[in-house]
């Protein structure tokens, strides 16, 4: 039996913990900033710094965003939470300890609905941030590497959203992860950039025979910074295993870091359970009372979540494919959204977004929203095109001229002479001059050969610069070829 037959044997099991970090501007419970890209320990507080003696204070604004992505993501909001200190050292934790929540979280048990079922969320709760370590290479006095200490991202608010171990593929893993990150995007709550850390995710990733229903001992794999590196971690977790297994060995329980250029895990340290991080109930800190009317207030700021956008666009008309497309774009989705509200086609002003404007974009690796390319100015070239000033072909062209230098679409057809020719007796000269000089293919499409039309209005539409209007033009050559 090959191996690719021996992987037919196990399913896989996986459950995902990510970490989102809240857009708030200041820390969890400090009023340092919590913007990224500051100078190193320049977002410092006595609290975060952990001096003796600091007291934290919570931040509302983060309970609003934990309770608003509660609810988007169908979970209960309980009447009472609390926080823990979860002890444990690293050189970027000053205080020595975490500020989490443990046996009472501010979510739990909700769902996200990805296309084939339905994964359970069983919690989400509240934390800060620990700092970052900035390895150095260069060798210090007793020959090795040293490391420095950044502290500003130590006391950001994060936001541990814990899955059940519902997924089966790396597929499913990564649809559950990206419709996720659309959740929190679309809400307002979490950048979701996973390059710069604000969304990180840590996979559980265990296997057993097919039919058994017992789970078997689980591996954390840490260090999984985009979609793509996701799925290649489980698939490789997942032949590990299944190895180890198949030689007679038993799998761990350990936590193991993903090194993306190698496509391998391996063993970071023994994975630790709760009760090695000795939790109690955090003293500096009530237990938090969140009232069913603090609840309700915050859920009137719900916006539109992707589902239900999904959901509108295809009501719209447009595909399933080209809805989602949209939908995963949340910039584009918020462009399309502006436009179609000046009534424009709908598929349309898809076929634009996902085609020329999308391709500019990712070409000169820009945002539409940084682009010269304005909703007004987008909605002008619609209008010019359903009028049939001019054809679709000049479309495309100007909406990329647009893009370059953001000129309006009425002066810009007009500079360049591009609007439709609409006058049956501009036309009909070409017309008649295109087939009397092609007597041959004339003959032939007389003959039977229909498809020699489309040679024929290539040849007129060449001779018009692509402006002749497309259903008079039809007209005329039919009436032309048929003498």
């Amino acid at each position: 039996m090959d191996f690719e037959e021996l992987k037919q044997k196990y399913e896989m099991v996986i459950g995902l913990e990510v970490h989102a970090q809240l857009k708030t501007k200041t820390k969890i419970f400090a009023p340092d900033g919590a913007e990224f890209g500051h100078e190193p320990n320049s977002q410092t507080s006595p609290i975060t710094l952990g001096m003796p003696g600091v007291l934290p204070v919570l931040n509302k604004a983060v309970v609003d965003m934990a309770i608003l992505t509660g609810l988007a993501l169908n979970c209960e909001i309980p009447n009472r939470c609390k926080f823990d200190r979860k002890q444990y050292f690293y050189p970027d934790l000053p205080k020595g300890y975490q500020i989490s929540q443990y046996d009472e979280p501010i979510c739990c048990k909700g769902s996200i609905k990805i296309s084939n079922k339905t994964i359970g969320i069983t919690r989400a709760h509240l934390e800060e941030d620990a700092g970052k370590l900035v390895h150095a290479g260069a060798a210090g006095i007793y020959g090795s590497s040293y490391s420095l200490v950044d502290l500003n991202r130590a006391g950001t608010p994060l936001l541990e959203i814990v899955s059940e171990p519902d997924m089966r593929t790396s597929d499913e893993a990564r649809e559950y992860m990206e419709e996720l990150r659309n959740i929190l995007r679309y809400i307002g709550v979490c950048d979701g950039n996973l390059e710069e850390g604000s969304m990180r995710c840590d996979a559980n990733i265990s296997i057993r025979p097919k039919g058994q229903k017992e789970f078997s001992t689980r591996a954390e794999i840490k260090n999984v910074n985009s979609f793509r590196a996701l799925q290649r971690a489980i698939e490789y977790e997942f032949e590990r295993q299944i190895e180890l297994v198949e030689q007679g060995e038993e799998v761990v329980q350990e936590t193991r870091l993903w090194d993306d250029a190698k496509g391998i895990t391996s063993s970071m340290r023994g994975k630790e359970d709760a009760h090695d991080y000795r939790y109690f109930p955090e003293p500096d800190l009530m237990p938090l009372e969140i009232s069913r009317e603090w609840v309700e207030r915050v859920k009137t700021t719900m916006p539109e979540l992707p589902a239900q956008k999904l959901q509108r666009y295809i009501d719209l008309g447009l595909s399933e494919y080209d809805a989602q497309v949209l939908v995963n774009q949340l910039e584009m989705a918020l462009f399309f959204d502006k436009a179609i509200k000046e009534n424009v086609n709908p598929k349309t002003a898809s076929n634009f977004i996902m085609g020329e404007i999308a391709a500019f974009l990712k070409e000169e690796k820009v945002q539409i929203e940084d682009s010269k390319l304005s909703v007004e100015n987008f909605v002008k070239l619609l209008k010019l095109l359903e009028k049939g000033t001019i054809s679709n072909n000049i479309a495309k062209t100007l909406v990329v001229d647009i893009l370059k230098t953001g000129e309006d679409a009425d002066k810009l057809v007009e500079k360049k002479g591009l609007s439709v020719l609409s006058n049956p007796d501009e036309i009909l000269p070409l017309v008649q001059k295109v087939v009397a000089d092609n007597p041959e293919q004339v003959a032939a499409y007389k003959g039977g050969r229909d498809k020699l039309f489309g040679f024929f209005v290539g040849q007129i539409m060449k001779e018009t610069k692509g402006r002749a209007n497309p259903q008079l033009l039809n007209e005329l050559l039919k009436k032309e070829l048929e003498k």
